[in-house]
């Protein structure tokens, strides 16, 4: 195997942001193989002498490796992490080496349907190959090992993330400690794959898609991506949240104009979030990701049973999730346990109240951040790791 990256100083607490070359063909789910390929990253803390307290992040659909505190280069915002990741927070950037990397498919960095392919010199486009959660996992895998990292301490991650943990832990069981699926599932449901399917059809209705050759020209296909970010969107809130924020406010007016123009306040939202997305997300590996999700269901690689998937792992397992998630809704992570359980497995479960919807994870959550602190630190000392 040959890899190329920059050095890392693993002595030093200072954040770095690499691109690991792996210069070995990846062997895909869909029976291709990428001949070589470039996993984007970001580290944050320093690792142990004995390389115990590494964690690996894996983010979420529209996540990518920017997760800590710093500013992002793209949105100039800080990582979309913050509220777990830092000096004294859950993931203690003083306690541990936290990972992070763009996904296979993705757009920072990491190689999918907007970076070169080395055998044409253009834009992979729909050339690019479809992947899975398997092969981002393995991805992630290559650069673990780059790395120099045996066993992770923990594999945490929430949505789409919390598909990578569970993949890691079934897929490579001696090398995850501690798992922490957030808000996720061992499948995705016929109403989540419908809802891509709405996302996706929206972008390849947009005349700038080009069926996927657009980056030329200069002109991708970002009202059909906005559109695509407006349906999820929608579902990452809670009924309660929007009322909460929104209601029935009118949005710098006092009364309603008989329009089609953004009279409600929750129209306007909609429509910013929608513009703010096309700046930072490539419309192509929005398909790609959406579609890894679709074909995740990993009882189905496991010959229909979810605890044959979960039979090996050796991990230590925290699922968590929201009363008013109903994108990743309570039963999901139920499953999971029940399986768990099934095989004997070393795991706990808690529900959180809120009304914050599926996003809670990514919000101010005092009891998710007191489960998450509490079931690390017993981790930690399991592992021999300090504990304040």
């Amino acid at each position: 195997m040959s890899l190329t990256s920059p050095t890392i100083d693993f002595s030093s607490p200072q954040e770095r942001h690499d691109r690991l070359t792996v210069a070995e063909p990846l062997a895909l789910d869909c029976g291709v193989s990428l001949p070589s390929y470039i996993v984007a990253y970001r580290t944050y803390g320093a690792l142990n002498a004995a390389r115990s307290n590494a964690v690996l992040v894996c983010h979420a659909l529209s996540g990518d490796q920017y997760a800590g505190p710093e500013t992002h280069p793209v949105t100039g915002k800080t990582g979309w992490w913050t509220t777990v990741i830092g000096p004294g927070k859950v993931l203690d950037t003083e306690r541990y080496f936290i990972v992070c990397a763009n996904v296979l498919g993705g757009c920072m960095g990491s190689t999918g349907p907007m970076e070169v392919n080395p055998a044409t010199g253009k834009p992979w486009g729909l050339t690019f190959p479809v992947i899975t959660i398997a092969d981002m996992v393995r991805a992630q895998v290559k650069l673990i090992d780059h790395l120099g990292i045996d066993t992770l301490f923990c594999v945490i991650g929430g949505s789409m993330g919390a598909m990578q943990v569970l993949e890691w832990t079934a897929s490579y069981p001696n090398r995850v400690f501690s798992a922490v699926p957030i808000a996720g599932a061992a499948r995705h449901s016929a109403q989540n794959i419908a809802f891509h399917e709405v996302g996706r059809q929206a972008i390849m209705a947009d005349p700038d898609w080009n069926n996927g050759d657009y980056y030329a020209s200069g002109r991708g296909p970002e009202r059909g991506l906005s559109v695509a970010r407006m349906a999820a969107h929608i579902t990452y809130l809670s009924e309660q949240a929007l009322h909460r924020k929104f209601g029935r406010n009118l949005q710098d007016r006092r009364k309603v104009t008989y329009g089609f123009d953004a009279d409600f306040q929750v129209e306007s939202y909609l429509r910013h979030q929608g513009n703010i997305f096309v700046e930072r997300f490539d419309a192509n590996s929005y398909l790609y990701i959406t579609r890894a999700c679709d074909y995740f269901d990993l009882a189905a690689e496991h010959g229909g049973s979810l605890a044959s998937a979960l039979r090996d792992t050796k991990a230590r397992f925290c699922l968590i999730s929201f009363t008013s998630d109903w994108l990743y809704p309570t039963p999901e992570s139920k499953a999971i346990v029940h399986a768990l359980n099934a095989v004997t497995a070393n795991v706990s479960f808690v529900e959180i109240a809120t009304d914050k919807g599926h996003d809670a994870f990514l919000l101010d959550e005092p009891e998710f951040f007191a489960t998450l602190r509490g079931f690390l630190d017993g981790c930690a000392r399991h592992r021999g790791l300090a504990v304040p």
